[in-house]
């Protein structure tokens, strides 16, 4: 696993094939190798909203899909 400070309260996690973006404490956005980019379907707030927009426009995403905060809660605990 590797955990890399990528801002402000940005943090990136990287294992088994998923980079999962942390905002302050909790996981919003991800990537999955062979599968693509994911976002929160949660509104946090304007600022999380910012780490997810840069986030993404910073790894070149072509496509995102939304699903529900669960699905990012669930991430780190498998």
């Amino acid at each position: 696993m590797k955990v890399e400070q990528i801002g402000s309260n940005m943090t990136q996690v990287s294992t088994n094939g998923m980079t999962i973006l942390i905002s302050y404490k909790t996981p919003v956005a991800c990537h999955i190798q062979g599968k693509g980019y994911f976002k929160t379907a949660k509104h946090w707030s304007v600022t999380t909203s910012k780490h997810i927009t840069k986030w993404l426009r910073s790894n070149d995403y072509s496509e995102v899909t939304e699903k529900p905060q669960d699905f990012f809660d669930n991430l780190l605990e498998g």
